[in-house]
């Protein structure tokens, strides 16, 4: 046998039988676990390397990826993409690694969903567990020059979710009302930052939406229809002028007798009455057709016609599954409460559970919620924290594997020696700690969303979600922003627009994905050496 037949034999057993694997778009994949598990490797083993600039450029990929196709078969369509979008705001946790988890579940089930997590979110997670083990060996100050570098990542990072932003508001706004929940999400996200707030931001934009698209919008319809009718019921000019026609033409024929002067008063008559008729008729046609298309939701809020049964969980596993998670998260901060002085790794353990319980709204709110968390109780120096927080920002995969380098460097807080066994397995605690709790909810609030995706409701309710949620990309682009600027005497960050370069960084960035679609992660390093090239000219 050759070569290329033993590999091509060694693929197919990998893969197993393909032939059940389906080719037409938004199919679910219903083959062997070999053939899943090869579908799903082959459409994502590179996102965990590719994956820079934070969640909301993370959405942009998957929508080209599993929306578009890119050439291949696409997953979803257009409207799942929005749902799931806007489930993954909802919901507490990872907003971007929630989403990609549900995309392949639907696809292939959990199993595969499981092995796509570990491919999006190991190698930055294996990144940031090394980058813990070196900070534990440097000095206090870091040079100019990586204070430089840093910041020009942040620039570009700033350029490419503002880009990030502007695409994804483009899908989210299907009419007038989602144009002002975007900008409702923004504006009141810039206002204030707390770790209830976001919930209700989300909450309100879902009920503004449900109550227009079901009562509000029917009920000024009506509304609209009754003052129409009110205009139409006054007097019509046709019908005096055809009563003046009609004597004129009597008094010209009773020249010629009184037959002819019956017969053309009969045809004038039936002549108005069916121009009247024909020009009410259009008139309610018209009114009623505006009424019906302004009663009716827009196209992008009607429920998918395309089926994703297949690898969906029961109803009520999907509820116990639900009860067991808050169940076993009420128990750890009992723990937590009763414990005066809890063991270092429980006590990691507990504080990245419980922060991946309770974040919604994802960048704004988990950085300070995770420095009160390790910073506040000693276990991270704000110097090392500030540094992690740099580095995750050009880091691909999601952002919450910044509780790995976290978990590493409070793990051998209390210990002089500061051994890498013990940085990983604070490591290990941290990574499941902050990423379990979110996709454990989601993998039982799928089971629920499946049972009622279809009603009006729950579809509107969503559409609010979804357009609030691309509002809060926008206030993550004002805090990075804020933060983004670090120099040796300012090491807790400062804002961007401190030095007009990081602007010229962010703005370049944003041009060059935009426009001649540079990659990503080739627009955040040359923005990192844009820092570099701006530090050698100043040498400040």
């Amino acid at each position: 046998m050759s070569l290329t037949a033993l590999v091509h034999s060694v693929l197919r057993k990998l893969k197993g039988d393909d032939d059940g694997v389906p080719k037409e778009a938004y199919q679910v994949n219903i083959a062997s676990l070999g053939a899943r598990l090869w579908d799903v490797f082959s459409r994502t083993y590179d996102l965990g390397f590719i994956g820079f600039g934070g969640p909301p450029v993370h959405f942009q990929i998957f929508h080209r990826r599993f929306v578009d196709g890119m050439g291949k078969t696409p997953w979803i369509d257009e409207q799942t993409y929005q749902e799931l979008f806007a489930i993954s705001q909802a919901l507490p946790g990872p907003g971007s690694t929630k989403m990609l988890f549900n995309i392949a579940q639907i696809r292939a089930g959990i199993i595969p969903a499981a092995v796509v997590f570990l491919l999006w979110s190991l190698p930055a997670a294996l990144a940031m567990f090394g980058l813990s083990l070196g900070v534990q060996r440097i000095n206090n100050v870091l040079p100019d020059p990586v204070y430089a570098l840093l910041s020009g990542l942040n620039a570009s990072t700033v350029g490419l979710i503002a880009l990030a932003a502007v695409q994804l508001a483009r899908k989210a706004i299907t009419d007038k009302l989602t144009r002002l929940l975007v900008v409702f999400g923004a504006c009141a996200g810039l206002c204030y930052n707390a770790l209830w707030y976001f919930p209700v931001l989300i909450v309100i934009a879902g009920t503004i939406t449900v109550l227009w698209d079901c009562w509000l919008r029917a009920w000024i319809g009506k509304l609209k229809r009754k003052r129409s009718n009110t205009h139409s019921a006054t007097p019509e000019p046709l019908v005096e002028s055809g009563l003046a026609g009609e004597n004129v033409q009597s008094t010209e024929d009773n020249r010629g007798g009184p037959h002819r002067r019956h017969a053309a008063g009969r045809n004038s008559t039936s002549e108005i009455e069916q121009v009247d008729r024909n020009n009410t008729g259009k008139t309610d046609d018209a009114s009623i057709n505006q009424d019906a298309t302004t009663a009716r939701p827009q196209p992008p809020a009607r429920p998918s016609a395309n089926s994703i049964s297949g690898h969906g969980i029961p109803v009520k596993f999907g509820i116990l599954l639900i009860v067991l998670f808050f169940a076993i998260f009420t128990a750890l901060m009992l723990v937590r409460g009763l414990l005066h002085t809890p063991p270092l790794l429980l006590a990691i353990f507990n504080n990245m559970f419980l922060a991946g319980t309770i974040i919604f709204g994802g960048g704004p709110v988990v950085i300070p919620l995770l420095r009160e968390y390790v910073v506040e109780p000693g276990w991270v120096s704000p110097r090392d924290f500030l540094l992690g927080l740099a580095i995750i920002q050009a880091m691909p995969g999601p952002n919450f594997n910044f509780a790995v380098y976290l978990g590493a460097l409070a793990a051998t807080s209390a210990s002089p020696a500061r051994s890498a066994g013990a940085s990983f397995v604070g490591a290990m605690l941290a990574f499941l700690g902050i990423f379990v709790p979110g996709l454990w909810i989601s993998v039982g609030f799928q089971s629920v969303w499946r049972a009622l995706r279809k009603r009006q409701e729950v579809v509107s309710i969503l559409r609010g979600v979804n357009a609030a949620a691309v509002g809060f990309v926008f206030t993550a682009v004002y805090r990075l922003w804020e933060i983004g600027y670090l120099t040796k005497e300012a090491s807790r960050g400062v804002s961007l627009a401190q030095e007009p370069w990081w602007l010229v960084v962010s703005t370049l960035t944003f041009t060059a994905v935009e426009w001649f679609n540079v990659p990503p992660p080739v627009a955040i390093l040359t923005g990192g050496i844009a820092g570099l090239g701006w530090w050698g000219a100043v040498r400040r």
